[in-house]
């Protein structure tokens, strides 16, 4: 019989922070709130809300979703510093649960290179790190930075002081994706054994993707003892990504003849997040990616479908549904009404902040089905993702837009834009509609900005279909993701690049957290 407390693992979602190092992948106060609400829905364990002493944007969107959250432990993350951790103590303050998470480096490179500081002051520092935190939650985690190349005895000290200390949560952070999955469990194992106090601790695992192997290295870790795994929604993060949650999640769930633990994640929820989370940031998921990819559940080959047809278990280790794809046929249109689309929400987890906003997403369900005739699952969260796009605060708005593509012609756009209120316009000629129309708005705009990424894809399949459209900007540095959609790819894709100059002009810039 196994220790219920040891057959438990712990998971800790990092999307909100981690996740959005992606370049171009930040996200607004009400982005975060909407994605930690589908986290909670999802029973995720941890949900890390952000960096708060980054800036001010993202203090205070840890403190809404601290405020929003009630199902899972709220953590804000923050350097060896005590006016960090004051920041993340004080942007915690409303969390019915919540949970601090300072590192500092401990690998001779980023000692030597990036700290400029000896292993001792690194020891010492850590330590006053775990100290200060605990003035403000005994629910404190620690993370030895560059743990894969960090000198074995060496981490052995800071872990068992940072346990002495008071850390409960120790997290071994694979950062440059650098080790083998055998390496990586031999790490955690050798760990457990050779520090003292260990068994006063959750060992914790955070995996990078540098060379494919997150996934691999995070399982390896709970083989050999560690509790809590950090992962993101699809995989996402900077460079290569994070350990993918969903991967994580259904090795161990559908492998209990290897893992004497589990999860408590309502899987089903699983393709719902990754959806959200895809059209949010704008990050696509591509077709062949396990578990949430459009063909993860597909079979095209003749002998697969006979086997599928013949006995599911030929050639499907999980079913569809267990992870969140619909078998839902009901499909709304033009002549559904108000409860049935509120009805609809509430199954696909959606949730609106009044009554007023359902009536606006509602109306703009009316506008879109009278230019398509069926309304699936992916065009209303499309719908209501897009709506939370707009902001009343919001520089730009579109007011009209006319394009002109012509066999033998030159594309030409005419812009009608608001900007702070007042109407500007502006027409330009183009390789193309839409690169007509983003020249008009530049036009009257002038933002100084590059085009880093065009992407637009189908929500659901037709030619009437709705065309979601990703654009990423660069400004100084800076790098921003705009959204849209909408039936016509030029509507979108104005919409998108709007959407883009917004955050552009509006948001805060965020600091890197490793800066």
């Amino acid at each position: 019989m196994h220790d219920p407390i040891n057959d438990r693992l712990i998971v800790f979602d990092t999307t909100l922070r981690d996740g959005e190092q992606s370049p171009g992948a930040s996200m607004t106060k009400e982005e975060k709130v909407r994605i930690a609400k589908q986290l909670e829905r999802m029973r995720v364990d941890i949900i890390e809300a952000g960096f708060p002493a980054a800036s001010n944007g993202d203090f205070e969107a840890v403190k809404a979703v601290a405020a929003a959250i009630k199902d899972c432990t709220v953590c804000g993350l923050a350097r060896a510093l005590e006016k960090d951790l004051v920041q993340a103590g004080e942007a915690l303050k409303g969390a019915a649960s919540g949970r601090i998470h300072t590192f500092i480096a401990t690998s001779p490179i980023h000692m030597e290179r990036k700290l400029r500081m000896a292993p001792d002051q690194v020891l010492e520092q850590a330590v006053k790190a775990v100290t200060w935190a605990r003035q403000w939650t005994d629910n404190v985690e620690f993370s030895p930075e560059d743990a894969g190349r960090s000198d074995p005895d060496f981490l052995c000290r800071v872990l068992e002081a940072v346990i002495a200390a008071g850390a409960r949560t120790l997290n071994i952070p694979d950062t440059v994706g650098y080790s083998m999955p055998w390496q990586f469990g031999d790490l955690i194992r050798n760990l457990r054994e050779r520090i003292p106090n260990s068994d006063q601790a959750v060992f914790s695992v955070h995996c990078h993707n540098d060379l494919g192997l997150s996934v691999a290295n995070s399982l390896a870790a709970v083989l050999n003892g560690a509790r809590q795994v950090e992962c993101t929604i699809n995989g996402l993060g900077e460079r290569a990504g994070n350990a993918s949650l969903e991967e994580v999640v259904m090795a161990i769930r559908t492998r209990q003849d290897v893992f004497t633990c589990d999860s408590r994640v309502d899987t089903t929820q699983i393709v719902p997040a990754s959806r959200l989370v895809a059209s949010i940031t704008g990050f696509a998921v591509q077709p062949n990616k396990a578990i949430v990819g459009a063909n993860a559940f597909a079979h095209e080959a003749g002998i697969h479908q006979d086997g599928v047809l013949k006995y599911r278990e030929t050639y499907e280790i999980m079913r569809a549904e267990d992870v969140g794809w619909s078998a839902n046929k009901m499909v709304l249109g033009k002549h559904s009404g108000r409860n049935a689309f509120k009805v609809r929400l509430n199954e696909l987890g959606i949730e609106l902040d009044s009554e007023e906003a359902v009536n606006a997403a509602f109306a703009r369900f009316k506008d879109l089905a009278d230019k398509k005739h069926e309304i699936f699952d992916e065009d209303i969260q499309a719908l209501v993702t897009d709506e939370g796009s707009l902001d009343a605060c919001d520089r730009f708005k579109l007011v009209s837009i006319k394009v002109c593509s012509e066999t033998g012609e030159t594309p030409h756009a005419f812009v009608a834009l608001a900007d702070s209120g007042m109407e500007i316009s502006a027409d330009e000629f183009g390789g193309g509609p839409v690169d007509a129309s983003f020249r008009a708005i530049e036009k009257v705009v002038d933002s100084g900005s590059a085009l880093l990424l065009y992407s637009v894809n189908n929500i659901t399949t037709g030619t009437d279909a709705q065309g979601e459209v990703t654009v990423r900007l660069t400004r100084n540095g800076r790098i921003v993701n705009g959204q849209g959609a909408d039936t016509d790819i030029v509507v979108a894709s104005v919409k998108s690049y709007l959407n883009a100059l917004n955050k552009l002009y509006g948001a805060e810039e965020r600091a890197h957290p490793q800066a």
